[in-house]
């Protein structure tokens, strides 16, 4: 009987680690209910579809993705981000003038504006010009930052003026690397190696502070 007994509470004590075991996550990951939540909230956070907000929100991650494939070029980055950065001031204004929101005038303004802008975007993305870097150092160096330029634009921790600032130094210093190949038959001395590697410090820091300066995209 005392036998019987034993078994009947080793087996309940089995099937209940099963079921925590079934319910509780593996650290480090999130747990069904987590999973599913997440989305919800991220969701929700996000402007609604058809808006003002919304429309830029998706050409700023279209400028993004150009920047990190290499379809957009620092400088035609740095012309797009510059007009939305435009447009992103505009709206701020007449806004602060109307209590908040845009009339009907303003927001069909900004509509032609932001379709110029969609057009801008698919041009430069399917032209010729892309972004090169060659196998070296430096090329290493501006693509890592190319990248890490995209993912801050994609982010909404780099507004469209921090990004076009940033860009336009990016596109000197890619402009003095080509010169400096081609006066050298496609090779860097170490003197010139060194120059472009202390303008590479200086938007490398400028990269990290405007991520990290509180400023971020409007939505």
């Amino acid at each position: 009987m005392e036998r019987k007994i034993f078994v009947f509470f080793a087996a309940v004590l089995v099937a209940t680690g099963t079921a925590i075991a079934q319910t509780s996550p593996t650290a480090g990951q999130p747990s069904e209910t987590q999973s599913t939540t997440t989305p919800t909230t991220t969701t929700s956070s996000a402007p609604k579809p058809g808006t003002v907000n919304a429309r830029r929100q998706n050409q700023q991650n279209r400028i993004a993705n150009g920047v990190q494939s290499g379809q957009l070029t620092a400088g035609e980055t740095k012309n797009l981000e510059s007009r939305e950065a435009n447009v992103n001031r505009e709206i701020k204004d007449d806004r602060s003038a109307d209590g908040g929101k845009l009339t009907n005038q303003e927001r069909q303004q900004v509509d032609m504006q932001q379709n110029n802008l969609s057009k801008s975007i698919y041009t430069d993305k399917h032209n010729a010009n892309t972004a090169h870097y060659g196998n070296n150092e430096i090329g290493a160096r501006r693509q890592n930052q190319q990248n890490r330029i995209a993912n801050g634009i994609r982010s909404g921790q780099m507004t469209a003026g921090e990004a076009a600032r940033t860009e336009n130094k990016e596109q000197g210093i890619n402009e003095q690397d080509r010169a400096d190949r081609q006066a050298n038959g496609g090779k860097l001395t170490n003197g010139e190696k060194q120059q472009l590697n202390q303008k590479l410090n200086g938007t490398s820091r400028q990269i990290y502070n405007q991520k990290h300066n509180g400023k971020v995209a409007p939505k």
